[in-house]
């Protein structure tokens, strides 16, 4: 059984392009307990946040702020991420938070363009020097709502984030500029692959169109 290693070349390019698309972080039978647990946890939560878009389209959202007992908190400890983030971030990392995404078929609504940093700097954090690990627990395409993002924009700082109905965004007139000038990259994902990325990243994701779920599972360090 083998497990991922950071190799210098993918280091490099999260250094240039602010994440990092890795196929098979997870093993076959870790996604599937994933996707036994998460139905129960998610749907059952009573403290669950739905989220709207400007269309009205729904999110589910399940997050927690302390580590447990349970398999999100193992993985949050585990090598492959925690290891990982240190090598990409340049430093030790803890855990600021983790959640699990669920859009529905047809009805699973869009998270606008937006920065973690951009969420984070409002919570007392001073410095980016932060980011994400989000796990495909289902299939990610462009069909049903995967992440999108711009590629380099890390290296643009902290972008001004308003409100636009239910969600905080980066402000659309400076995403329209760097949109010109930077290309925008698909993060479509198979189950158990995950994506690291920078917290200064602008990333959105799409509305789920397609007639299947899309679970993710993001660790935020």
């Amino acid at each position: 059984m083998s497990y991922f290693q950071l190799q210098q070349e993918q280091l490099r390019r999260f250094e240039e392009d602010g994440f990092l698309l890795v196929p098979g972080l997870l093993l076959e039978e870790e996604v599937r307990l994933l996707g036994l647990i998460t139905e129960r946890v998610v749907r059952a939560d009573p403290h669950r946040l739905d989220r709207h878009d400007a269309e009205g389209r729904l999110t589910l959202l399940s997050l927690r702020n302390e580590l447990g007992d349970d398999m999100y908190s193992a993985l949050v400890r585990c090598k492959r991420i925690a290891r990982t983030m240190e090598v990409l971030l340049g430093d030790e990392v803890y855990h600021y938070h983790h959640k699990v995404m669920i859009k529905e078929p047809r009805v699973g609504g869009a998270w606008e363009w937006h920065q973690d940093y951009g969420y984070w700097y409002q919570n007392g954090c001073l410095w980016p020097d932060m980011g994400s690990c989000m796990i495909a627990i289902t299939r990610a395409r462009r069909e049903n709502g995967c992440v999108e993002v711009v590629r380099g924009s890390h290296l643009l700082g902290r972008l001004d984030h308003v409100e636009v109905d239910d969600q905080v965004c980066a402000d659309p007139e400076r995403v329209a500029e760097v949109l010109k000038r930077l290309p925008v990259e698909a993060c479509e994902l198979e189950p158990g692959d995950g994506a690291f990325f920078h917290a200064n990243v602008l990333h959105r994701s799409l509305e789920n169109e397609a007639e299947e779920v899309r679970v993710i599972l993001e660790f935020f360090n």
